[in-house]
């Protein structure tokens, strides 16, 4: 059977869509207005990140800065030079790779709790993020080369650390067929304990590395480049292709196994396909961004408290406000303690512990989702 054809059977089995009212009652039918206003959003925190920095740059100057890299569009020659190599050098990379960073966190994320039915999955919160870390980590202490033909190392490495964490946690946490969200935190706690005091103890084996390690263990875009967005797009664009293509499988997959089997899936050749794809997105992102945590918990469930749980929307939505999210983080980071500058993980966590909290708060009344 063809999963990803429509049919009345898989129709029925979709999640139904929340009570909405107001202006949200009017999207609830067609995503495609909601994914208009949240790529607009997108837009906005991206100018936004762009113009905020120490050196004050004109917000309009930071608008022509910008399009003028469009092709035929002259509008940044009466600018200072200074002002156009602050942008285009410094802020705007730094910005997209936060927005891409975010976005393969929460989509990362979004995946991980359709896979394993539980709320609670998070790359870092089951310790991928932080497995992720240890491989880039051991990378580089031990001066191996960081590229081969044009090729980044550093996530292949991290990947390795997020497989071997997210096997560990699943094979640990796995009791039958159901997989307890107590039991999964535990786990991954454990992991991902274990992952970081290896990986401080190489930190403290090799100091002349410190600080690559320290922005790799708290997450920083204060050195983002050109080049560290691009050698992390082979790795996401792909794994982001194949997560939108089941979003339909997704919500299938949240029925018993055995229904899925008998609607043509094959559950474990999704769910190994699907977490394997996750963890690669998420280890090219921590290998150039460091262990952000919280993303992944916070933003999908937002956008399903908002819009439900249909994951054919929940995921492109979650990989947009992901991305929002994480640029504001870094604005913040920025901003709160001028001049010097917070690690982005240490706002996420601000503002990720409480949303953890609630959401413990309502396992207990028996109501994730």
């Amino acid at each position: 059977m063809n999963v990803l054809r429509r049919s009345p059977v898989l129709d029925a089995l979709e999640p139904p869509a929340p009570p909405e009212a107001g202006a949200l009652a009017g999207l609830g039918r067609f995503p495609w207005p909601r994914f208009l206003l949240a790529t607009v959003a997108l837009l906005g925190a991206v100018i936004l990140g762009v113009a905020v920095g120490p050196a004050s740059i004109p917000l309009d100057a930071t608008v022509r800065i910008v399009l003028s890299r469009l092709p035929g569009v002259e509008m940044a020659d009466s600018l200072p030079l200074l002002w156009r190599d602050i942008i285009w050098e410094v802020r705007l990379p730094r910005v997209l790779l936060a927005g891409l960073t975010g976005a393969v966190l929460a989509m990362a994320g979004a995946t991980y709790q359709g896979v394993f039915r539980n709320p609670l999955a998070d790359p870092y919160l089951i310790g991928v993020a932080t497995g992720a870390a240890l491989g880039a980590t051991i990378v580089i202490v031990t001066e191996a080369p960081h590229s081969w033909h044009g090729l980044s190392v550093l996530p292949l490495a991290a990947f390795a650390g997020a497989v071997v964490s997210v096997v560990v946690v699943y094979s640990v946490a796995r009791v039958g067929n159901t997989l307890p969200a107590t039991t999964l935190i535990l786990a991954g706690v454990a992991v991902a304990s274990l992952s970081t005091a290896v990986t401080s103890f190489l930190m403290l084996r090799d100091t002349t590395h410190t600080l690559s390690v320290f922005a790799v263990v708290l997450g920083s875009f204060n050195t983002a480049t050109w080049g560290e967005v691009i050698w992390t797009l082979p790795y996401v664009l792909p794994a982001a292709v194949v997560i939108l293509a089941h979003g339909r499988i997704l919500n299938v997959l949240s029925l018993d196994e055995e229904q899925a089997r008998q609607l043509g899936i094959d559950p474990e050749r999704v769910k190994l396909l699907l977490l394997g794809v996750a963890s690669l997105a998420t280890a090219a992102a921590v290998a150039v961004a460091g262990t952000i945590g919280f993303v992944g918990l916070i933003v999908p469930h937002a956008v399903r408290l908002i819009w439900g749980s249909d994951n054919r929307q929940l995921l492109p939505m979650s990989i947009l406000f992901g991305a929002i999210f994480l640029i504001l983080a870094d604005i913040a980071a920025r901003t709160v303690d001028q001049p010097s500058e917070v690690p982005v993980g240490i706002i996420t966590a601000v503002c990720g512990v409480p949303f953890f909290l609630y959401l413990l708060r309502r396992a207990r009344v028996g109501s994730f989702w």
